[in-house]
């Protein structure tokens, strides 16, 4: 094998950390760009929340009427004591005294009656638990040493949302039982899902129940652990009869054709809710395509009872718990918000999602003041502080680059759909990523980054910013209409049928063909799907 060397030129692309970071913020949605932003905060001390920082001092006509606040009278008071060497007035005590009695000083000054110096005494100002009026276990109403934190007031605790557990645990409370069986209704209530339903069965609940409690089940005696087995079943049993008569009606079924017995059995017993439990008992399947005819043959009633009986189903809640789901946890926070401003729309970004961060100025001139005087000793220390040091400001930087491309991106699909931000989703036009890579010098990738997990807050309502682009389709007159467009007018002729005759798949594509638009029947049953709407024969009301 001979050996030589050669001389070879080539290129390729080399992505630094600040670009991978950029690409990686650009990705995040609005939640998992704060927990990175706390992330960034805890781990690099260079970084620190602009809105942290306190207010410079301002002075002026502006300032004199602005009212003392608590904190400035108690600085007052407090400067002459420590001033005086020895006083002799009733302040003496307070300055020598612990830093515990600037709580009742400063409560003294929000309500209560100051402390006069001709006051004749033993030379103390400190409350006993008995001096007040209604004793020493009274807060004082504006009291300056209560954490609002802790505090909860009334308001607080009616907007705070009660959740299902909690619910059932208060109905638990008023119930005369033993710990043993309180602890197995405990135990059934925590097994709920957010639905309101038991997910496992009984036997499987009592082994989580042993295994939670440590007791052997294959070690020892088997007969004694099948023994406890059981009798933990029937335990379990017992609070579940319990727990399925708590308010909500249907709470603690197993699957959907119990809950509905449940809520039946609530009712009055009358032929409608006799044949309603009748149906329960067969198949789910023949409820949902609402097979009159079968179902009249298996639970042997007439139609029009049967009729009766699915509207009387019709009506139940199939998730109890439903409306105990906290639905602030789903609220959709918009990264920008477009107003109208004058003949136009002005699109701005959203405040509240845009984090304000800052480079420690105290951290940062220590260690320009230190870049000469450092021993050779600290030059790792000092090599990697100073790395933390550029880091937070490339942090800084591609956060503020983010928003810069979210705010391009969204200026420039509010300027192609401007027909949807006057007349609504049926004036889209069609759009596609190219576009609008094309206008602002982007990659497509790039866009499709923005577009995806960020929410733009309209005067119809709020929409994520892919929403805005949509495939097109022909019309007769050889333009095109937005997939998006076409979705809503399908949405209008469906809210427009009879609920006797609701219309097919076939007819929405001949009033579609009518209105100019060529769209095939799978193409409607696809954008029907896509809008979760039942197909005709579901939708046909009794």
């Amino acid at each position: 094998m001979k050996q030589g060397l050669s001389l070879r030129v080539s290129q390729h692309l080399a992505l630094t950390p600040q670009l991978q970071q950029s690409i990686r913020l650009l990705q995040l949605s609005t939640l998992e760009m704060a927990q990175e932003v706390e992330q960034m905060l805890d781990e690099n001390p260079f970084l620190e929340r602009a809105e942290e920082m306190a207010e410079r001092e301002t002075f002026g006509l502006d300032q004199t009427d602005v009212p003392v606040s608590a904190g400035e009278q108690i600085a007052d008071v407090s400067a002459p004591e420590v001033a005086s060497p020895a006083p002799s007035s009733p302040e003496t005590s307070s300055a020598s005294a612990d830093a515990g009695e600037a709580d009742s000083l400063e409560g003294k000054l929000d309500g209560a009656a100051p402390v006069e110096e001709s006051w004749e005494g033993d030379g103390t100002v400190e409350i006993a638990p008995d001096d007040s009026e209604w004793g020493g276990d009274a807060p004082a109403r504006n009291s300056g040493t209560s954490d609002g934190d802790d505090t909860a007031t009334a308001a607080d605790l009616a907007r705070a949302p009660v959740s299902l557990q909690d619910h059932l645990h208060e109905q638990a409370r008023c119930l005369r039982l033993s710990d043993e069986d309180r602890a197995a209704l405990y135990f059934l209530i925590e097994s709920l899902n957010d639905d309101g339903y038991l997910e496992e069965s009984l036997a499987e609940l009592a082994d989580a129940w042993l295994q939670l409690s440590g007791t052997p089940q294959l070690v020892g005696d088997p007969l004694n652990s099948l023994e406890e087995r059981e009798a933990l079943t029937q335990r379990l049993g017992v609070a579940l009869q319990l727990l399925q008569h708590m308010e909500p009606s249907g709470v603690g079924a197993r699957d959907l054709a119990e809950c509905l017995r449940l809520q039946i059995l609530e009712l009055r017993n009358t032929a409608e809710a006799r044949a309603a439990l009748a149906i329960c008992e067969q198949p789910l399947e023949l409820i949902a395509k609402r097979d009159v005819k079968r179902l009249c043959n298996l639970c042997g009633v007439d139609d029009e009872t049967v009729r009766a009986a699915l509207g009387l189903i019709a009506r139940l809640e199939p998730k109890p718990g439903r409306r105990f789901v906290d639905v602030e946890r789903n609220v959709v926070v918009p990264d920008v918000i477009v107003t109208h401003a004058g003949r136009g729309f002005k699109v701005t970004l959203n405040p509240d999602v845009m984090p304000r961060l800052r480079v420690h100025d105290v951290y940062a001139n220590a260690m320009r003041q230190n870049r000469g005087g450092r021993d050779n000793g600290g030059e790792a220390g000092h090599a990697a502080m100073q790395q933390r040091l550029q880091e937070a400001r490339w942090f800084i930087k591609n956060i503020q680059q983010r928003f810069d491309t979210i705010l391009r991106v969204s200026s420039a699909i509010v300027e192609r759909q401007r027909n949807f931000f006057m007349h609504g989703e049926l004036a889209m036009r069609p759009l596609v990523l190219r576009e609008i890579a094309d206008e602002l010098g982007l990659h497509e990738s790039t866009i499709s980054r923005v577009t995806t997990a960020k929410y733009m807050a309209t005067p119809f309502g709020t929409y994520e910013l892919k929403y805005f682009f949509g495939s097109s389709l022909g019309t007769e007159t050889g333009g095109n209409a937005s997939s998006t467009a076409v979705r809503a007018l399908l949405k209008q002729f469906i809210a427009a049928e009879e609920p006797a005759k609701p219309l097919s798949d076939n007819q929405l594509s001949d009033l579609l063909r009518e209105q100019g638009i060529e769209c095939a029947r799978r193409t409607v049953a696809k954008y029907r799907e896509a809008l979760r709407i039942a197909p005709a024969n579901l939708r046909k009301s009794l």
